[in-house]
């Protein structure tokens, strides 16, 4: 979600100071989260329902009518 974020926010560059692997040595280890990311949503290890609303049907049909939108 964070790097989705960032691009999303459109930012020109992005800039750290440690890698993945520096972050697993001390704890920090986010290799679950890229081994889940690519699996269909339903073999993942968090149980997801997708539960369509009327309000986020609502919420893109208001952003696809938007004129002054930046397209993603």
């Amino acid at each position: 979600m964070c790097l989705a974020a960032i691009y999303w926010a459109r930012l020109d560059r992005l800039v750290f100071a440690n890698t993945r692997a520096e972050a697993a040595a001390i704890g920090f280890d986010d290799a679950l989260i890229y081994d889940e990311i690519p699996k269909p949503v339903l073999a993942r290890r968090l149980p997801t329902l997708h539960l369509p609303l009327r309000e986020g049907a609502d919420a893109f049909g208001e952003w696809a009518r938007k004129l002054d939108k930046v397209a993603y």
